[in-house]
């Protein structure tokens, strides 16, 4: 799991459709439907349910969402303490 990946999932999850998310990152949705694809095997589950329109988190995906938005808050926050020792 990377960083990358864990953002990709969050803008998937906010914008609800891999066009928006992949325009908000400044991707292609093809990469950016590979990396969730990546994850989603490392994990072993699926984490958006692709069948509905617009795309919705699985019950594991909630989980991991939420999960995932922790883990870049403490990202940033280590981010900003070290920039404050600069």
């Amino acid at each position: 799991m990377t960083f990358d990946q864990i953002q990709y999932f969050i803008a998937i999850a906010e914008c609800n459709t891999y066009f928006d998310a992949a325009e908000e990152l400044n991707i292609s949705q093809s990469a950016l439907s590979k990396q969730i694809i990546k994850l989603e095997k490392e994990l072993g589950v699926a984490l958006l349910d692709r069948s509905k329109n617009p795309v919705i988190a699985t019950e594991a995906g909630e989980v991991v969402l939420e999960r995932a938005r922790e883990t870049l808050r403490a990202y940033d926050n280590i981010r900003e303490s070290v920039a404050e020792l600069k």
